[in-house]
């Protein structure tokens, strides 16, 4: 199988809330937009993925879904999402494999893991200058 492309499909209770809080909150950048005005679907830029964000579910059916996002600094991140109202599941701690992580979710439940690779980490591939 030759893969192509790829992106996560989140399917929200409150496709209005769980947008805003991809673009306006966690300020991802749009990809593109798609639907008919009521009931747009948004495909957000993921770091190397997409995330696109469309369609419902439920109110009584949770999300499974669990994103992983990197950060240059999840301190800094829960810091900045607390100001505006995020509520931080788990504060940032080093786990036992090295990575640094804080828990948050999104308006809709989705759990988010908010991960920093710390330098002499031995999966850092990030060559980019801070």
């Amino acid at each position: 199988m030759e893969i192509l492309s790829s992106r996560v499909l989140l399917r929200p209770v409150d496709l209005p809330a769980t947008q805003g809080f991809y673009r306006e909150v966690l300020g991802l950048a749009v990809a593109r937009e798609f639907g008919p005005a009521g009931h747009r679907g948004v495909v957000f830029f993921l770091g190397n993925g997409l995330l696109e964000v469309s369609g419902s579910r439920g109110a009584d059916t949770a999300s499974t879904l669990v994103l992983w996002l990197q950060v240059r600094d999840v301190v800094a991140e829960l810091g900045r999402l607390a100001d505006l109202g995020v509520g931080i599941d788990r504060e940032a701690r080093t786990e036992p494999w090295g990575l640094i992580e804080g828990w948050i979710r999104d308006p809709d439940g989705t759990r988010i893991v908010l991960v920093q690779v710390p330098a002499d980490h031995p999966i850092r591939r990030d060559i980019r200058e801070p």
